[in-house]
């Protein structure tokens, strides 16, 4: 099994963990401020890889910290916009409209290279665009939820190209850990900055659960697994195999009931416009992949 295959079973092992972590971060948004879960979801996750890499900590370069800390803060803007979105967005939603970064990467890469995107990624970008718009749009019931967890794609998009960026030149042990605690860092000062007595933190057994399993499987695993795979696979391959989180997201929210013991519904509407923005990410990718 080559290196590229490892990586990419690697990534799709990924996106199986963060579609369970959608309605996992629903359930507790009622319970913990997004910024306070996100310093103890990055705190766990930055102590985890750095106890594991911490043999790779004898000399840092200063390309590697600015890389990571950059890289830090992007993955701290998407996440803090998607854990805060979830409080009036579903789910399900939240794992299709976050999983447009994933057609935003090769736009951004074409627009950032000054190069014309290709027929296929403006193609993908129409039909993720009207699936947005099946998804929530058409009903009038578009919230500010929903607005964030858009903007927390252009995070992630930028996250994307900012690795693959820095991934080949770097340390990627020591930058993967960086990236984790500098996510931190950022969820602290805004902890602080907001207050930490502004808003009540109720440490509920399903609190504690949700920051370990999103801390070192979602965030220590998971984005730690993403950064050195991207070493040894290409950003667009990457993306195309992260278009299946937002399925497993939706499968997740289907099962398993939320705080109020209740699972998520999937009307005709919402299921077409799922349908749209998947195969928007998947025409932008696949053939983009070819020319790439």
């Amino acid at each position: 099994m080559t290196k590229q295959i490892k990586a990419d079973l690697a990534i799709l092992s990924i996106t199986i963990v963060w579609g369970s972590s959608f309605i996992i971060m629903k359930n507790i948004s009622a319970d913990i401020p997004p910024y306070a879960y996100l310093t103890l979801r990055f705190l766990v996750a930055g102590l985890v890889m750095f106890l594991i890499f911490l043999s790779q900590f004898k000399c840092v370069t200063g390309k590697t910290l600015f890389g990571g800390i950059l890289v830090g803060f992007l993955l701290y803007g998407g996440m803090i916009l998607q854990v805060t979105g979830l409080k009036t967005t579903s789910a399900s939603n939240s794992a299709f409209i976050t999983g447009l970064s994933v057609v935003m990467v090769p736009i951004f890469s074409a627009t950032l290279l000054k190069k014309k995107p290709p027929l296929n990624a403006v193609f993908g970008v129409a039909l993720a665009t009207v699936g947005l718009f099946a998804l929530k749009g058409f009903t009038g019931q578009w919230c500010i939820g929903d607005t964030l967890t858009l903007l927390c794609a252009v995070c992630f998009a930028f996250q994307i190209i900012c690795i693959d960026k820095y991934a080949q030149d770097v340390n990627i042990y020591q930058f993967a850990t960086i990236q984790m605690i500098a996510a931190a860092v950022f969820s602290g000062i805004t902890w602080m900055a907001v207050g930490v007595h502004a808003e009540p933190v109720a440490l509920t057994r399903g609190v504690v659960i949700a920051i370990l399993y999103t801390g070192v499987l979602g965030t220590a695993f998971a984005f730690g697994a993403q950064t050195i795979a991207q070493k040894y696979t290409t950003p667009t391959r990457t993306a195309l195999l992260l278009t299946f989180e937002p399925v497993f997201g939706a499968i997740f929210a289907l099962i398993v009931p939320n705080d109020q013991g209740v699972t998520e519904t999937l009307t005709l509407q919402a299921f077409i416009g799922c349908l749209l923005i998947f195969a928007g990410m998947v025409v932008t990718e696949i053939k983009f992949r070819k020319i790439s």
